[in-house]
């Protein structure tokens, strides 16, 4: 662990007041949780094959060069089929607007979604900037042009 802290601004929105910020759920663990601000007492039902943006309450200031990745949380998956939609979700270090999360229920019964309730998980990194430049040859690989299982069942 870093002994200095990557600063993240957060602007918490009137409907994600109370709410815990994100925060990892262990000493290790990579990704922080993320909660649904859904209304007190009015919890969102999702049957399966359905799917929903489900709002975190806040906003974010990703510092230059960092990206932020929505990922389903692995017990609600295993457990309920939930799991994110676009996963890994991507959130831009311009992006100014609330942090929601695409959620599907891929199982076979309704899953109810409370308020405050850990939904996904967010992992920010630094961001490798490419810049492509095209060539007509590509130097050759043991691989080659092996794709989709190409290297095997295992």
């Amino acid at each position: 662990m870093t002994s200095n802290p990557l600063i993240i601004r957060l602007k918490v929105l009137p409907h994600g007041e109370g709410l815990t910020l994100p925060v990892p759920a262990s000493a290790l663990a990579a990704g922080a949780d993320l909660r649904a601000a859904l209304p007190d007492g009015e919890p969102l039902d999702l049957m399966p094959g359905q799917r929903a943006i489900v709002p975190c309450g806040f906003a974010m200031a990703l510092p230059a060069g960092h990206e932020a990745q929505v990922r389903p949380r692995s017990g609600l998956a295993a457990r309920h089929g939930v799991t994110v939609l676009n996963s890994p979700g991507t959130i831009d270090a311009d992006y100014r607007g609330e942090v929601m999360v695409i959620l599907i229920n891929l199982g076979q019964e309704t899953f109810r979604i409370a308020r405050g309730e850990r939904i996904a998980q967010m992992v920010v990194a630094p961001l490798v900037r490419p810049a492509f430049v095209r060539e007509e040859d590509l130097d050759a690989t043991e691989r080659g042009h092996g794709g989709f299982g190409s290297t095997g069942r295992a």
